[in-house]
């Protein structure tokens, strides 16, 4: 793979522009507007190279501000549908598309991808547990991470892994059949089950009150899909980890937030963690403004 380019070197994310529009923060290498992702995207002149999008999960969380996640089904595929066709419109030729998600919801918007002109890659199962066991149903302990392209990947490097250990005595979990001895000393080849990945739930790590994904998550991803120097899309910006992992990898990015952009700001500046948001909602992750209050009869199970 190239080498990493110096920030001053690569080129910014100034090209990738919306119409009017001025970004609530930049760096030498991306640029953060605070909107609707729907608006931003309908106003981005740019192509990115990768797509990673983790939305709201439509649980019914209060993000404050009027930005709660609690659309009936048929309007939160909807909505979904919407920004995956942006998406999908602007990502360049070869580029990948990743869409994190709950199992329950991944299931419909991977058609949404397909009729969108992508090709599916992969299903990765992330494993994580999110919920206690729920009465007649099987114990949810992974979140679903969809890999799409733009027709052939233009950029695929497949990381190695460690080979696992045990944690007590050091040892080998798995004796390989007999063959130890031939495994690439590098690591073993990554599969679609990602069981290294860890949650990031205490307050010392986090930078909002809300979920907020591994860094560990998004340095891979970009590993997988893309070069230094090449454009990254996240619309729904969270804690910031994508722009943090592509700052870090050399990447472009391009970001936007609907809800408090503070917390990302803050992480960018490399200053510490404030957890209690200024009454501008906690990191609404770009979700429309359209509420429709739901009945309790249409609660959703979160997988």
């Amino acid at each position: 793979m190239a080498k990493k380019p110096d920030s001053t070197e690569s080129r910014p994310a100034s090209a990738a522009k919306t119409g009017g529009g001025k970004p609530v923060f930049e760096t030498k290498l991306g640029r953060l507007y605070r909107g609707d992702c729907l608006e931003v995207l309908s106003a981005v002149r740019e192509s990115p190279d990768v797509v990673f999008a983790d939305p709201p999960f439509n649980l019914g969380k209060d993000y404050g501000n009027g930005l709660s996640d609690s659309l009936k089904c048929e309007q939160y595929l909807r909505w979904c549908e919407r920004w995956i066709a942006e998406c999908a419109r602007l990502l360049a030729p070869g580029g990948a598309f990743f869409l994190f998600n709950l199992p329950r919801w991944n299931v419909e918007l991977g058609h949404y991808l397909g009729c969108a002109g992508l090709q599916f890659r992969h299903w990765i199962a992330i494993d994580i547990k999110y919920s206690l066991p729920i009465p007649g149903r099987l114990y949810p302990s992974h979140y679903s991470l969809l890999y799409y392209t733009k027709g052939k990947p233009r950029v695929f490097d497949r990381p190695r892994v460690p080979i696992p250990t045990c944690r007590h005595c050091g040892g080998d979990i798995k004796d390989y059949g007999g063959h130890r001895s031939k495994l690439n000393p590098a690591g073993l080849n990554l599969s679609d089950v990602w069981g290294d990945i860890p949650p990031v739930r205490h307050n010392s790590t986090k930078r909002r009150s809300a979920n907020e994904l591994s860094l560990k998550l998004l340095r891979r991803v970009l590993a997988i899909s893309s070069n230094p120097g090449d454009l990254v899309l996240d619309p729904f910006g969270g804690s910031g980890t994508t722009y943090i992992a592509a700052e870090e990898m050399g990447r472009r990015w391009l970001g936007v937030e609907i809800g408090d952009c503070d917390p990302i700001i803050l992480r960018l500046q490399g200053k510490d963690a404030q957890l209690e948001p200024k009454n501008k909602g906690d990191a609404g992750k770009g979700m429309t403004r359209l509420r429709v209050p739901r009945r309790a009869s249409e609660g959703l199970l979160p997988f």
